[in-house]
């Protein structure tokens, strides 16, 4: 590279012990081909690709060649998988290093897709074009709708095939977190059997993502509260927009409360708190309503590999911890509640504001009404219309919701109004998102371009983007989706 776009890299990760983590190069692609930059993430981070030609950028996001002091390695760390701990790492990504951007954040860029690492048992350590695009689009529209998330800047297909259930066309995303620093990176750490392994990786994320916690006279026990928070916050948020991760393994949930990680993701149509779509998850553990006591039973593996940190009684350890984690469910309801109402158009607390919001969703739930489109109906200043609404169970909750929000008025002092960035009017609806990634496993990108610019407003009602604020028609609603590693 004759110039370095701005690439400012420095790799603080792998001074922890080399336990953590393994170089490896990626492999060589002979005919890498740009399928998108995302040309505005990379103007935020301070990078400029404005001199390269996009055979260049192809070789650049493909691995053939990397900036200056770029390294890739490879990241261990452990993880319950659907409740069962086993030793994990990165089987087909590779970290370049930690990009610090102008305003002196420090982030990870990161490849995914391209080759196996000494963490990969046996896997090719590739990726197909469809999982890729898919995790460039959700992300992107997670961010768009302002929930905290790793970002996607580039994807390049590579030529070469890939074998899964068949022969998909392979491809390398190039993704970008404030760190890829997991919960199971504790539960790695814990299982070593040396507790200064525990203290350099404590150490280390606290100086990283929360500098503001090395004063504390018990950093482990604090760091819990803190990441407990984070992703109660985050839960929140999904279950706002009714996004399911589908695959909430210790691996997969970061310190730093960022999403990460989308494999058999999708966001509901109709609502159903049970609702599941990925294809491996048989039992329903990661159903959308089961998001938040996950995440609490995430935490909990947290704080179990930290007890050596936390105190050397251990008995006393635990105590201190379940005091933490018994607190999550209060937290999280009253967060919850919170959002709900001004999902609803309402700020103050009232004792009739559970019954107002747990009736709307079970007449949802029992007529199959559409997630997103129902709040988007009710914020119109008339009562909705279609046949749906004039049933007596909804016009009588929309008498009782209408009374409510006018003792708002009178609550507040003047007449309250939603919110903008809380009810989102687009979402990448799944039937749109499996239509693009159709066409362009078939080399026709147009659905997905299009699908990323109506995305990108997501609280905005514009005309020219109707068509994805529809739900699916009966023959084109999605059922199941795929982890496609």
């Amino acid at each position: 590279m004759k110039k370095n776009c701005g690439f400012h890299l420095e790799t603080t990760y792998t001074q922890l012990p080399g336990a953590f983590y393994a170089y490896c190069d990626p492999l060589p692609i002979s005919t890498p081909e740009m399928v998108i930059l995302n040309a505005d993430l990379a103007k935020t981070i301070g990078l400029d690709f404005s001199h390269m030609t996009v055979n260049a950028l192809g070789h650049l996001f493909s691995g053939n060649y990397l900036p200056d002091k770029a390294r890739t390695f490879a990241q261990a760390y452990a993880g319950h998988q659907f409740g069962h701990f086993t030793l994990l790492g990165d089987g087909r990504a590779l970290v370049w290093g930690e990009h610090i951007t102008p305003k002196g954040e420090r982030l990870d860029i990161q490849f995914k897709g391209s080759g196996p690492t000494p963490y990969s048992r046996r896997g090719d350590g590739k990726a197909a074009l469809g999982p890729m695009l898919r995790e460039y689009i959700i992300s992107e529209a997670m961010y768009y709708l302002g929930i905290a998330t790793t970002r996607s800047l580039a994807v390049v297909s590579t030529g070469h095939p890939v074998m899964r259930e068949t022969l998909l066309p392979g491809a390398i995303l190039t993704r970008i977190a404030s760190s890829h620093i997991r919960v199971g990176t504790f539960e790695f750490a814990a299982v070593q059997g040396d507790i200064n392994f525990l203290q350099a990786l404590l150490d280390y994320t606290i100086k990283r993502h929360y500098p503001f916690l090395e004063k504390e006279k018990n950093k482990a026990l604090r760091f819990i509260e803190i990441v407990m928070e984070k992703q109660i916050n985050l839960i929140v948020d999904w279950m706002r927009v009714g996004f399911i991760h589908g695959v909430m393994n210790t691996d997969n949930m970061t310190v730093s409360g960022e999403t990460i990680d989308y494999g058999p993701c999708a966001f509901m149509d109709t609502y159903h708190p049970h609702t599941v779509f990925s294809s491996i998850d048989r039992t329903g553990r990661y159903a959308y309503s089961n998001q938040p006591k996950i995440a609490q039973w995430n935490i909990s593996r947290l704080a179990i590999a930290l007890l050596p940190l936390i105190h050397h009684d251990q008995h006393k350890a635990r105590d201190m911890i379940k005091d933490i984690i018994d607190r999550f469910a209060d937290i999280y309801n009253q967060k919850w509640l919170e959002m709900m109402r001004a999902k609803l158009g309402l700020s103050q607390s009232h004792p009739m504001d559970e019954q107002i919001i747990s009736t709307l969703l079970t007449w949802m739930e029992e007529n199959y009404a559409d997630y997103t489109n129902t709040f988007i109906d009710l914020m119109n200043d008339e009562k909705p219309q279609g046949k749906i609404y004039r049933q007596k169970s909804f016009e009588d909750w929309y008498v009782s919701w209408k009374k409510r929000r006018d003792l708002e008025g009178n609550l507040s002092g003047h007449s309250l109004s939603f919110k903008k960035n809380i009810n989102p009017i687009i979402i990448p609806r799944n039937h749109k998102v499996e239509e693009a990634l159709s066409s362009a496993n078939h080399g026709d990108f147009k659905d997905f371009y299009a699908l990323l610019e109506a995305i990108k407003s997501p609280y905005e009602d514009r005309d020219l983007f109707e068509s994805y604020t529809l739900p699916p028609t009966p023959n084109a609603r999605v059922y199941q989706t795929f982890c496609g590693t």
